[in-house]
């Protein structure tokens, strides 16, 4: 036993480069595969359903895709395509210079407006297994949060569309061979630090383990500060399309605010654990904050507005 493992060590070292390599490849080539073929993969995954048929896009929002993409100056596709999606704001994916291109899921409480809120009424919504009514007050105030105006809609839209733009799913997905590339370098360069190359095994084995214990913080770090560098950036650059966007960006941002202080209420002891008071979301763990706060993505986006007013 000790025989084969000293064997497959040796093989390992020998062709650490080459295997570290594939090794890279095969992380980033599996986190982007949805991202290749989104029509089979994330459209699928992400697909708004109406008695038992995939639910169609409305002529409404199909307008106001097409209008987001020639705003931000894609032509009338661009690499692009709307599908109905569940949940209450877009998604994306994909990579809209590639074949398949890129998919953005608009939901349908995006055809809803103040005065027909059948995009969200229309849904039957559990919490703490109990249907929300949507006549009550906390449930008008949910309500509310939901609908969003065409200036809003179209933000929330373009904002999909930049971060696609910007390369997001490449960035993502490059950050774990980024970070297993790291292991490698922190184990050779903490061996040689403390000359352990010729060294006990039982020593080597344990700057192996910091090795990965540094490589996995490594990972949620720059993994959140790539996350926080997408959010932001796909902010400002659909606010940037005109001082109308800008504004629906500052709404959207207050609707979700709104919304999350309304679930916070709504879901008790749970919803205080998720959700902030201000309306935030609370970091999974303590070195983890995957996403911008929205507080401060809303407060970008009222100083880009002070600018150009300036």
């Amino acid at each position: 036993m000790a025989f084969q493992f000293l064997k497959y060590a040796v093989m390992v070292q020998k062709y650490r480069t080459p295997l570290l390599i594939a090794g890279c490849g095969g992380v980033f080539a599996a986190q982007m595969f949805y991202h290749v073929f989104p029509e089979n993969t994330y459209r699928k995954l992400y697909q708004a359903w109406n008695k038992g048929e995939p639910a169609d896009l409305s002529d409404k929002l199909e307008s106001i895709f097409q209008q987001v993409l020639k705003d931000y100056c894609l032509g009338t596709s661009g690499g692009y395509s709307a599908f109905a999606s569940f949940g209450f704001h877009p998604v994306g994916a994909g990579v809209p210079w590639l074949p398949s291109g890129a998919q953005i899921g608009i939901p349908a409480n995006f055809n809803s407006t103040p005065n027909d809120p059948a995009g969200i009424t229309n849904r039957t919504i559990l919490i703490n297994g109990k249907e929300v009514q949507w006549d009550s007050g906390i449930g008008t105030a949910l309500k509310d949060a939901l609908v969003f105006s065409p200036e809003a809609q179209k933000f929330a839209i373009a904002r999909e569309v930049a971060r696609l733009e910007l390369g997001g799913p490449m960035l993502n997905a490059a950050v774990a061979p980024f970070c297993l590339a790291g292991v490698m370098v922190y184990g050779v360069t903490l061996k040689q630090i403390f000359r352990l190359h010729s060294g006990p095994v039982f020593f080597r084995g344990v700057v192996n383990v910091v090795a990965l214990g540094l490589g996995a913080v490594s990972y949620f770090l720059t993994s959140d500060a790539v996350g926080q560098w997408l959010d932001y950036k796909s902010d400002h650059c659909a606010a940037s399309v005109s001082k109308d966007y800008a504004k629906g960006g500052v709404e959207f941002y207050d609707k979700i605010l709104s919304r999350n202080r309304t679930l916070r209420t709504l879901m008790g002891q749970k919803g205080e654990e998720m959700y902030a008071p201000n309306g935030n979301l609370f970091p999974a763990h303590l070195l983890r904050l995957k996403h911008a706060p929205y507080t401060s993505r809303r407060d970008g986006i009222l100083g880009l507005l002070k600018e150009e007013k300036a």
